[in-house]
């Protein structure tokens, strides 16, 4: 006898409703109403909404003062709630009442939703994806909100913002094109089969191909860099074998602090995307290491650091191929115009820079807290990007530190996913730093070896583990921790500039 399985499937059907046009009760003033009250105003401003509660906090008090649409009925809920309404949303913490009011909505013949309990919901709310006319619902049957959001998330990086241009166009086409409903859809099939024809092959090998070609060349250029300052320090094999003796014998205390520095600053920089640097001068500094030290040594094991940090981020997702390619370049020149010239005029005109850049970032760090309470995000385009990424890479080289705090703030404020720009910053910045230690090292030498392989050692220990919490943060989370590692950025080159450190 053949047992047939039937494999679980979605059977939700998926509508879009002109709530413009239906009335919606939403029974609950917390927390959980001003979320579904959120969710409905971005969609659909125009509905018509009544909210009964005991109480209202201030959030679901201040969109009733923006939008006239919005009602407010101070009493606990009752029966001849109901009556009117078209859709009832239940949001209150208490599972009893929020059954009794299911039930009695349903009496009445009213689709109903209550918040956190699948079970007494006859529909969803879903995670929603906007750009423009184009608009996504994605549901995962009501088994994980959590990956709805990290798709909303990926759609929203991966799809340019063109894309509303795209349908424009194509209603012009269509209202140009001549014969009956059916010719009109045969045109239409033809003008558009080819976004759908790259097969899912092609897709997966050409990314692969990226993978493995990012990772190749990395690999080289980190060959050739060990190799360079191998070769081009003229120590004889003999006196660096005697060297590296001494350096097994000599490890003190000291080296143990370096590694403890490393993983500090790798875990802030993997998992906000800036802060390698100023963590690592502020440990160092506090060790009574020497300012040339803390500087050389910095740059050259932010090579490696970042190197594992960025290949991690490709691994978990969180690299858009796009920025990568746009911030790649620009950024790598920067870095090399900036040693190079920090190399040939001297340090002092690095002092005029910083403070530029920090009062800069100081305020793109406010901007990024406030962005984080703001209740509707505006994605803003992002125009000359890569004139950023070389702004970026310059002042990291000639001010001492600023690739984080400059690129990874701006394109944050501008409203882009947190995670992705961290994940695209973090990749980037293994060939800027290179480009830099390069230059550095060409230019003066290596030196402070002992430093260098502890900040190595701490950083790639801390790497993968900071890509996981740059995936998982909450997005309201990651804005204020970024945030406020800048204004601290800010405010301490500042306070230095002045005389005050």
């Amino acid at each position: 006898m053949t047992t047939t399985v039937i494999k679980e499937q979605n059977e939700l059907f998926p509508v879009f409703l002109k709530l413009e046009h239906l009335a919606v009760l939403v029974v609950g003033g917390g927390n959980v109403g001003l979320e579904k009250l959120t969710a409905l105003l971005q969609n659909s401003p125009r509905t018509t909404i009544r909210v009964v509660a005991i109480q209202f906090n201030e959030g679901v008090l201040q969109l009733a003062q923006d939008h006239h649409n919005i009602s407010l009925v101070p009493k606990a809920f009752s029966p001849e709630d109901v009556t009117g309404a078209d859709i009832v949303i239940v949001a209150v913490n208490d599972r009893e009442a929020s059954h009794a009011i299911s039930l009695e909505a349903k009496r009445q013949g009213k689709l109903v939703n209550v918040a956190d309990t699948p079970d007494l919901c006859d529909f969803y709310l879903s995670s929603v994806v906007r750009k423009g006319n184009l608009k996504i619902a994605i549901s995962t049957n009501g088994k994980s909100p959590t990956m709805a959001k990290r798709l909303k998330e990926t759609f929203n990086e991966t799809l340019p913002e063109e894309i509303d241009q795209v349908l424009d166009n194509l209603q012009q086409i269509r209202n140009r094109l001549k014969g009956d409903f059916a010719a009109k859809v045969t045109q239409l099939n033809d003008i558009t089969k080819v976004m759908a024809t790259t097969p899912a092959k092609t897709k997966k090998t050409a990314k692969n191909s990226w993978g493995r070609q990012l990772a190749f060349g990395a690999l080289i250029a980190l060959v050739f860099t060990v190799l360079g300052m191998l070769l081009s320090s003229y120590v004889p094999v003999q006196l660096a074998l005697e060297q590296a003796q001494d350096f097994a014998l000599s490890i003190e205390p000291l080296f143990y602090w370096m590694i403890l520095a490393g993983f500090a600053a790798q875990l802030v920089d993997g998992a906000l995307g800036m802060g390698y640097g100023v963590t690592c001068t502020t440990i160092l500094m506090s060790l009574g290491v020497n300012l040339p030290a803390i500087s050389g040594s910095i740059h050259t094991a932010e090579v490696f650091s970042s190197g594992a940090s960025g290949y991690s981020h490709y691994k978990y997702g969180n690299v858009n191929k796009k920025l990568f390619k746009v911030l790649l370049i620009p950024g790598v020149i920067g870095a090399f115009l900036g040693a190079y010239l920090l190399s040939v005029v001297g340090e002092e005109y690095g002092n005029y820079v910083r403070p530029i850049l920090a009062s800069y970032t100081l305020i793109l760090g406010g901007r990024i807290i406030y962005a984080a309470f703001r209740k509707n995000k505006e994605r803003k385009k992002i125009k000359k990007a890569g004139w950023l990424a070389g702004a970026g890479g310059f002042l990291d080289s000639f001010g001492g530190g600023g690739w984080g705090p400059l690129v990874t703030s701006t394109l944050i404020s501008k409203g882009r996913t947190p995670r992705f720009v961290i994940g695209s910053v973090s990749i980037t910045e293994f060939f800027v730093a290179l480009a830099s230690s390069l230059t550095f090292f060409v230019m003066l030498g290596l030196s402070h070896l002992h430093i260098i392989l502890g900040l190595v050692l701490g950083g790639m220990i801390a790497a993968p583990i900071a890509v996981r919490l740059a995936g998982k943060l909450p997005v309201k989370t990651m804005f204020i921790a970024v945030g406020s590692l800048v204004i601290i950025w800010s405010l301490r080159i500042l306070l230095k500039a002045i005389g005050v450190f």
